[in-house]
């Protein structure tokens, strides 16, 4: 049976007739064509998919599509501010927190929502918040560096830049 479901991806109405079983990520890659929001297991192990769903963070392979019915969805497409990268989204580029960017989306976004949440968070509370976040190449060292210098940026402090 097939569904209309509508919703507001990244600030903008959006909706598409879906299966009932129709996964909120496959909505947004497939129907949307939002292809930033990544499938990595199909087991909701890795946190690729990670998405915001009125302003909480989500694997969007555990949710379907049907269930977003009217929901306020955030992509890492709608992070940035236009042209102006979010400050998470800078720390990794400046940490170089990321080698070959399949689980950074679901990254990015994650932290997003830990420091919407929690402002001054500690290392341990952000290798916590992540901890539903793999990545099989960087490590996680830098991915927290970065998280925590933006969060810096965020409280209006000037964190150094890393070295290079």
């Amino acid at each position: 049976m097939q569904k209309t479901v509508s919703l507001t991806v990244n600030g903008k109405p959006a909706s598409a007739t879906v299966e009932g079983r129709t996964l909120l990520v496959q909505l947004l890659r497939e129907h949307l064509g939002l292809t930033g929001t990544h499938v990595g297991c199909d087991t909701s192990q890795c946190g690729a998919c990670v998405v915001h769903v009125n302003g909480e963070a989500i694997k969007s392979c555990t949710l379907l599509a049907v269930q977003a019915e009217g929901a306020n969805v955030l992509t890492i497409e709608g992070v940035a501010n236009g042209d102006t990268l979010h400050p998470v989204q800078q720390k990794f580029l400046e940490h170089a927190a990321l080698q070959c960017g399949f689980c950074t989306p679901g990254f990015i976004v994650a932290a997003k929502a830990l420091l919407d949440e929690n402002k001054n968070p500690t290392e341990e509370e952000t290798r916590y918040w992540l901890a539903g976040n793999l990545c099989r190449c960087t490590g996680y060292d830098k991915i927290v560096r970065a998280v925590l210098d933006a969060a810096a940026v965020m409280r209006g402090e000037n964190p150094p830049s890393p070295a290079t």
